[in-house]
């Protein structure tokens, strides 16, 4: 029986081939997914009782990026604007998100964290960073400068293939992004 907190197969042994290095990859990952999938729920969970982590995940998106529409929003998670716009009512309803008229286009709206919203991911995200701090507080800085290389490296790949294959299902079904629809 393994041991499922361990980081690498126990038949993991450094290999001289680029098959090797990516089944070591795509274990890695594996792991890491599936704990930050545990790591979301509880931190979504520290937002409101009854919050799903994909909310949480929009939440996130919309302090960083701002006042966003829906059709930006869902673009940048790479899903489709009903799933989004679920999730954004239940935001809307529990008083963390609203919308406003964009003001670029007064027939779209802008989704944008309330005040509680803000002090609610604030909270989530400084406990989210002490954790970060004690676990990765004892690696050298060049390492942990390192890793955020390679995960942004790897990100950029994945966000790469992510528009790639929107855009190509958007084309095969024949429907166009019409940013204000939302």
């Amino acid at each position: 029986m393994s041991n499922p907190l361990q980081s690498t197969p126990p038949e993991a042994v450094p290999g001289d081939t680029i098959d090797d290095a990516l089944q070591q990859v795509e274990h890695q990952l594996s792991l890491l997914w599936r704990r930050a999938r545990s790591i979301s729920h509880q931190l979504s969970r520290q937002v409101h009782p009854d919050m799903e982590p994909a909310a949480y995940g929009l939440l996130t998106i919309i302090r960083r990026e701002g006042p966003i529409r829906l059709t930006d929003l869902a673009s940048c998670i790479g899903v489709g604007k009903p799933s989004v716009s679920r999730q954004i009512a239940f935001l809307e309803s529990i008083g963390l998100v609203y919308k406003e008229a964009d003001p670029q286009d007064g027939r779209a709206q802008s989704i944008r964290l309330t005040e509680k919203g803000e002090e609610k991911m604030h909270q989530v995200q400084d406990a989210r960073r002490q954790v970060f701090r004690e676990r990765l507080g004892e690696w050298p800085l060049e390492d942990v400068q390192t890793l955020a290389d390679y995960m942004g490296r790897l990100n950029a790949v994945y966000g790469e293939s992510i528009i790639k294959d929107t855009t190509l299902k958007d084309t095969e079904s024949g429907e166009t992004a019409n940013p204000t629809q939302d």
